[in-house]
């Protein structure tokens, strides 16, 4: 429990900070200084991490070192600062020799250095303080000895009853945006990318893996090994431990998934070739060496999170047909793996870049019509969010000074930033567009990019050689301005005209729900029929379309959702029951946050949501429960605990 609340008053904390803040109590922002890390970037440099981790599910931690190959660019300094965040740091030392090489029990050569832990800050974690001599040698091998806390933010801990294999046990983290500094010591940075190896020890009964090269047919011997040759940003750091299967796709591709998930995510990601060669049209040969895909557990709080060679997706994916999160994934992977922004104010240029080049990839793989319907409902969803934050909140370079980055959601940059990339497809056409894609991935590949340094270099690239088409002062306005400007390109969802056409027919009572042809029906036109029902049904049009449809039975979660919030809405009694199923069992969060929310307007809903919540926030990972307390736990209750 003290995971979770620390998770939750972690955002809390943020929160209150961005509300206490007055516009003048800042200093004037520095572009290009990456706010959320206390590393010395400019001084030293990790260059590549080699990891020595043993795996403990008894004790809910990681013990072993990390060695840290640094770049020193500073000979006169004689600290190194590192990013942590409730770390066990047992010793530190430095290699004596000037020969850098991979880890090695029989190496003898290390001199221990004077190491502490700075004040701990609720949002940063607690800087960690190494005493170097001065040096004029530009490398430098440090290794690390610590264990991690079982309330460590990134690593979630699952018991064999709470996995879909029933019957081992599963971790797995989640580094993004900020949590790789729980699970290991590093500069957790934006501004700067390391390769890395590892070696993982693990019960014999199950296998682990890792966003870098990972061999598919290791043997089940407790000992794992790793290298990711290719500097990566830190969130892409990623680790998953479990009773895993994998099964091929492609010759690129392929999947990782407990035993009971494995057949459905053969079937809802068989396009992933495809996805792959739709995405080499854009980006040209793919970088990394292989896409493969990793299906967490039911507690995994978002759809996908990106990671160079491996992603992982939420099993609530499952089960859409031809499911548009592998074009997501890829996008999100690809995006993040090229070019990182220079501080999380700047994480809007990679997240929306990978929002547009999603939708290219959707279109090339699912048609235009079904890529529209899913860009439609996208859209609407980017305007609730939007209204649910301040001005401030709504740029794409939001100021997340003194916050935890994810006090922003992604998704709301990705949305509004993806719309920017959309806009000037249409202005400037789509081949000058790729052009410009391609040479700004060539340009700032394997780097770190400022707010102003793309902009610059969108403009020398593109606005300034065909003056008038998008100015100066609508960029800006993208950029720094709330909303959705009025100049954005929307899209025109054609698919949903025939779904409009059936609700009417049965909403008049001139053809029962049972009568209407919803065979032809993807989840966007399911999700849409839902949406759009008015504001009053009677129990028995609600009855019909349960008896029809299933939906309180359905395996589609994102359908589930959007039924069971109009059983909320209008009070539907006959699905409280599976409403109280699904929250307990699912976990990501855009999906449950909603249903607790409406469950909080009424005292009867109320009660059901807090009785549901103190069942099901066990099986919640500290991102859920960080959104979901603040709904559901009043003020006085948390303060009690």
């Amino acid at each position: 429990m003290r995971r979770l609340a620390q998770a939750a008053a972690l955002l809390a904390a943020s929160a209150a900070a961005a509300l206490a803040a007055g516009p003048n109590e800042l200093a004037p922002l520095q572009s290009g200084l990456d706010y959320h890390s206390f590393a010395n970037v400019e001084q030293f440099r990790v260059t590549h991490l080699d990891l020595d981790l043993r795996v403990d599910f008894t004790n809910k931690v990681l013990f072993g070192t990390v060695g840290l190959e640094i770049k020193r660019l500073d000979p006169r300094a004689g600290q190194l600062v590192l990013d942590t965040r409730d770390l066990d740091i047992r010793d530190v030392s430095e290699k004596a020799t000037s020969v850098l090489g991979a880890l090695s029990k029989s190496e003898t050569t290390w001199v221990s250095r004077p190491f502490h832990l700075d004040k701990a800050d609720p949002v940063l974690g607690s800087p960690l303080v190494i005493e170097l001599p001065p040096l004029k040698k530009t490398t430098e091998l440090i290794k690390i000895d610590y264990v991690t806390s079982p309330a460590a933010t990134a690593l979630d801990w699952l018991a064999a009853p709470q996995t879909a294999g029933k019957h081992h046990p599963f971790m797995y983290t989640l580094s993004d945006p900020i949590g790789a500094r729980s699970w290991i010591p590093l500069q957790e940075t934006t501004k700067i990318r390391a390769s890395y190896s590892a070696l993982i020890h693990t019960p014999d009964d199950v296998i682990a893996v890792m966003s870098a090269k990972n061999d598919p047919k290791a043997k089940r011997n407790g000992e794992y090994s790793f290298v990711m040759p290719d500097p990566i940003p830190s969130r892409l750091l990623a680790l998953a431990v479990g009773d895993l299967r994998f099964k091929e796709l492609g010759s690129l591709t392929g999947v990782y998934a407990e035993k009971p998930l494995t057949a459905q995510a053969v079937k809802d990601f068989a396009d992933a070739d495809a996805v792959l060669r739709a995405g080499e049209k854009i980006f040209g040969p793919y970088r990394f060496d292989r896409f493969d895909l990793l299906v967490a557990p039911s507690s995994f709080p978002l759809d996908s999170v990106a990671g160079a060679r491996l992603a992982f997706v939420s099993p609530t994916t499952l089960l859409e047909g031809r499911s548009p999160v592998v074009a997501r994934s890829l996008a999100q992977s690809w995006t993040a793996a090229l070019v990182s922004g220079a501080g999380w104010r700047d994480a809007w240029i990679e997240e929306g870049i990978a929002d547009y080049v999603e939708r290219r990839i959707a279109r090339e793989v699912y048609g235009a019509e079904r890529e529209a319907m899913d860009h439609a409902l996208a859209v609407k969803s980017l305007r609730v969010e939007l209204a649910q934050h301040t001005e401030k909140d709504q740029a794409l370079a939001v100021d997340l000074r003194d916050r935890d980055p994810a006090a922003v959601p992604a998704a709301l940059r990705a949305g509004k930033g993806g719309l920017l990339l959309e806009l000037l497809d249409a202005k400037f056409g789509r081949e000058r567009l790729d052009g410009f894609l391609s040479a700004l991935f060539d340009h700032f590949s394997g780097k770190s990019v400022s707010t102003e340094e793309f902009i610059r270099y969108l403009e020398e690239s593109l606005l300034d050689r065909s003056p008038g088409i998008v100015t100066r002062e609508e960029l800006a306005a993208w950029v720094s301005g709330p909303g959705i400007p009025a100049q954005a390109v929307l899209p025109q969802a054609h698919g949903f005209e025939s779904i409009d056409a059936a609700r009417g027919l049965w909403l008049s009572g001139k053809v029962p729900a049972r009568k209407l042809d919803t065979r032809a029906w993807v989840t966007p036109q399911w999700l849409y029929f839902l949406d759009n029902l008015p504001a009053t049904l009677s129990r028995d049009q609600l009855a019909d379309l349960d008896q029809a449809f299933e939906f309180s039975r359905t395996a589609n979660s994102e359908v589930a959702a959007r039924w069971f919030l109009q059983v909320i809405e209008h009070g539907y009694p006959p699905s409280y029951p599976p409403l109280e199923r699904y929250l307990e069992t699912t976990a990501r969060r855009s999906l449950v946050t909603p249903l607790y929310a409406e469950l909080m307007k009424t005292p009867a809903g109320a009660a059901m949501a807090k009785r549901v919540y103190a069942r099901a926030q066990p099986n919640y990972h500290p991102q859920t429960v960080a959104s979901l307390d603040p709904l559901v736990v009043p003020a006085e209750a948390q303060d009690d605990e």
